[in-house]
This record gives C-alpha cells, sequence and structure tokens, in this order.
C-alpha cells in the first residue's frame, strides 16, 4: 500500500506516548472515503457580480468512476452563471453525523475546474447520478439542467486536530473507499455502548495508555482510533487490527481475539 510518508500526520500535544507510526489509509484513500459517505457539499465559484469574491452554493453530488464530483444544476442558478465565466471552483465536504467538536471532524476540500460533461460521457453520468439522487429524476430532463463535473486540480485533507495534508489528485483518482466505510457507524455505536472496558484493556496493552474511559472515534481496514480519559487529560491513540479486515463480522471477530490476547497477557 503506498504510504503518507509525504503527508505523514502531525501528532498532536495530547496524543500521549511517542509510539512508532502505525500504518493506516492513505490520505487519498480517506478523501475517497469521506465523499463515499456523503451527498451534500458546498461548492465554492467566482462571483461575476462580485470579481474575485467566492460565492457559496449548496450542491448534491455524486461521484464518478474516477471519484470526480457530478453535479446537475439549472442554467437560471448563479452558481453556473459564475461557472460559464470562469470554470474554476472549490467543493467542501465535512464528515456527517460526527458530533462533539466540529473541528475534530475530517473534511476535505478538492480544487479545480467544473466543466459541462462531454456528449459521449452524458449517459453514464445520468445513470450515476440518478442512483444517488431519485428524486431528480423530476427534472432531469428538464431543457434548462444540465451536468457539470469537477476535475480536481489539488485535494486539501484534514482528518481533525493535527492531521492534515495535500492529497495528488491522481493519488485521489486510484484510490478506493475504505471497505467498512458504510458499517463503520454501526461499529462505533456498538464499541462505545457494549465493550467501553474492552476498549480501556486494548488502550493499555497495544498504547501503553491507563485510561478510565474510551471512545471508539473511527475504524478502518486496518485499525482504529480511541478518545481515552486518563489522569493526565483527554489523549488519542491509534490501535491497528492483527490482520487488515474487511467486514463487519472479520472486524468483529479481530477485536474479540485481540481483546482475549489482551486479557490472558494481565
Amino acid at each position: 500500500m503506498p504510504s503518507n510518508e509525504s503527508t505523514a500526520p502531525r501528532q498532536h500535544a495530547s496524543t500521549g506516548h511517542a509510539l512508532p507510526q502505525l500504518p493506516e489509509p492513505t490520505y487519498a484513500e480517506r478523501v475517497r472515503t469521506l465523499l463515499s459517505l456523503s451527498t451534500v457539499a458546498t461548492l465554492s465559484t467566482l462571483s461575476r457580480k462580485h470579481v474575485g469574491f467566492p460565492f457559496g452554493s449548496l450542491m448534491p453530488y455524486a461521484l464518478d468512476a474516477a471519484g470526480r464530483p457530478i453535479f446537475l444544476i439549472s442554467n437560471m442558478a448563479m452558481h453556473t452563471q459564475n461557472l460559464k465565466a470562469d470554470a474554476r471552483a472549490s467543493l467542501f465536504i465535512g464528515q456527517a453525523g460526527a458530533g462533539g467538536d466540529p473541528l475534530g471532524a475530517a473534511r476535505a476540500t478538492l480544487m479545480g475546474y467544473a466543466e459541462s460533461v462531454p456528449p459521449e460521457d452524458l449517459a453514464a453520468i445520468r445513470e450515476t447520478y440518478l442512483a444517488r439522487h431519485e428524486t431528480s429524476r423530476y427534472w432531469v430532463d428538464f431543457a434548462d439542467f444540465g451536468f457539470f463535473r469537477l476535475q480536481p486540480i489539488d485535494i486539501y485533507y484534514v482528518g481533525g486536530f493535527g492531521v492534515m495534508g495535500w492529497v495528488d489528485p491522481g493519488e485521489y483518482e486510484h484510490a478506493a473507499p475504505d471497505p467498512l466505510a458504510d458499517a463503520a457507524a454501526g461499529i462505533l455505536a456498538h464499541m462505545n455502548t457494549d465493550h467501553v472496558d474492552s476498549m480501556i484493556l486494548l488502550a493499555r496493552t497495544h498504547a501503553q495508555l491507563e485510561a478510565t474511559e474510551a471512545t471508539m472515534t473511527s475504524v478502518d481496514r486496518l485499525g482504529f482510533s480511541l478518545r481515552l480519559k486518563t489522569a493526565e487529560g483527554m489523549k488519542g491513540a491509534r490501535i491497528n487490527f492483527l490482520r487488515e479486515v474487511a467486514t463487519p463480522q472479520e472486524t468483529r471477530k479481530a477485536l474479540v481475539e485481540m481483546v482475549r490476547q489482551a486479557e490472558a497477557a494481565v
């Protein structure tokens, strides 16, 4: 797997003892995952009325096979008029339903050129978009509506406090969403409701952190992150699975195995 060496996460002051850097999904994978989980973002275009000023719009989107955002927009909309005058734009996507401190949630900004989809791509783009936005069938064939697509030239990712960096558009295009993306919310809810003691044990065994409270804040194919309440304050820890997982069932099996090993070592 490609590494994050060029955009390695910065270690926040409260992350506890210095530990070896553990394998994590690349920033490109994280951005693809983030975009795959949401359907609405903020599109910023360059205003025609106030030259040089960004104009923000709420924008439903879908993704083509290369991860490029697709928009179905009306010629009457201000953002469409702006794009026809200047195709430069950015799309901001935030982590849905993150809760807690919004600055601790993941988000990404894609900058690039948003232009009309060429005729040869329209049939495929139409079906891709309608599969994500079924209600758009009511107006997709109106004469004043058309499909635009954002071709990224650069991407900036923020994964929470101290985790940030630029993502190469080529790496983003070839990345895939994490296989646990759709199931992650359910896994987190289950662990945080029923298995706090197990997470405290795993934090002690794998991160050498003594905690009185633990919350799983993210999970992916390689591991998970914990927010821990310790005698020294709140700390964060990344713990990797013993092997890569791809399904909720494999995730449960890996966690059970890790807890049993930790219990046996006590």
